[in-house]
């Protein structure tokens, strides 16, 4: 079979199989980027409970940073992704929860407070 003519077939069957429009978007990159993405917020809330002497700041501000620049992004493409939007809401407020426990172990006493 000629490669046209198998990716004619391929997507005849695919339209076929998938004519559900909330199925047509689990089969896309706007559905599995996001899902896929949600491991770093997922470990970071896992972290919470964690020594903060753990937390490396330099990469929590870059995490900070990097969910910032996605949560403008994930609304400026067409069409609006709100699923990454979802997704870097939480990763920048818990990558904050983070940063904030960071700078007060560090330098603002935290270290010196006892359980």
């Amino acid at each position: 079979m000629s490669q046209p003519v198998q990716r004619v077939a391929t997507q005849k069957l695919s339209e076929r199989l998938i004519k559900n429009e909330t199925l047509r978007y689990v089969f896309t990159t706007h559905f599995w980027g996001p899902v896929s993405n949600f491991g770093i917020p997922i470990a970071a809330l896992s972290d919470l409970k964690k020594d903060p002497e753990l937390i490396s700041g330099s990469m929590t501000s870059a995490l900070i940073l990097y969910s910032a620049v996605f949560l403008r992004y994930s609304l400026a493409v067409t069409p609006k992704n709100y699923l990454l939007f979802g997704c870097h809401v939480v990763n920048f407020s818990a990558q904050a929860t983070q940063g904030y426990r960071w700078l007060n172990y560090h330098y603002l006493g935290g270290n010196n407070v006892k359980n």
